[in-house]
């Protein structure tokens, strides 16, 4: 069994986390969408629905790499690293990607948020893998001395977007989601949950509303 067996419901029995439902982002802004990233997405979009290859590359990727220059390329993009934490609780595979605060070279460094493409358009059945992936990113940083005060994680089909995070043994999952016709909203929600993990900006996306 690897992260890719787990579901939501074994994740929580097996890992002794408690997963609900929450609000991640209160009043976030989207933040302005790069030339660069509408313009691939544009010519992207049409080719993306081939498949699910087609989707990392040409849609999960670039956004991938805007909220990287956003927040001034102070994060790795880690695509199809293994992640091989404690293999007696099944917390060992691949991760689609993983956005770490440096190359793996020489080696991987506080791993931050994983992203998890959700297999057949189904995010709900990511969920379970995203949270097993945040449990070993959260494992392996304390343990490697860089212990993170959260640990956020994402399940996407490419054009849907749903945000997790990780603190202690609370797995809150945000209750909406992003869209691919709101790409600022999307790379708004990835930066402030690199955020929330300790890089970017010193200050929180300024809120609309009540928090």
């Amino acid at each position: 069994m690897a992260y890719t067996d787990f579901t939501l419901e074994t994740a929580e029995a097996d890992l002794a986390v408690t997963a609900r439902p929450g609000v991640l982002f209160p009043g976030l802004r989207p933040v302005p969408v790069p030339v660069w990233l509408q313009e691939l997405l544009g010519r992207g979009m049409r080719l993306a629905l081939v498949s699910e290859k087609a989707r990392s590359e040409f849609i999960v990727a670039p956004i991938l790499l805007a909220v990287r220059e956003l927040c001034g390329e102070r994060v790795a993009i880690l695509s199809g690293e293994r992640l091989d934490v404690d293999p007696a609780r099944r917390l060992l595979g691949e991760c689609n990607f993983i956005l770490a605060l440096s190359d793996p070279l020489p080696r991987l460094r506080a791993p931050l948020l994983a992203v998890v493409e959700a297999k057949k358009n189904d995010i709900d059945a990511g969920l379970g893998q995203c949270v097993a992936q945040m449990v070993a990113a959260q494992l392996y940083n304390e343990r490697s001395g860089q212990a993170m005060p959260a640990v956020s994680g994402c399940v996407t089909t490419g054009e849907d977007w749903q945000f997790l995070r990780l603190a202690g043994t609370a797995v809150t999952i945000d209750q909406g989601r992003f869209y691919i016709d709101n790409v600022g909203g999307i790379l708004a929600a990835l930066q402030a949950a690199l955020q929330q993990a300790g890089v970017g900006p010193n200050q929180p996306p300024e809120p609309t509303g009540p928090a």
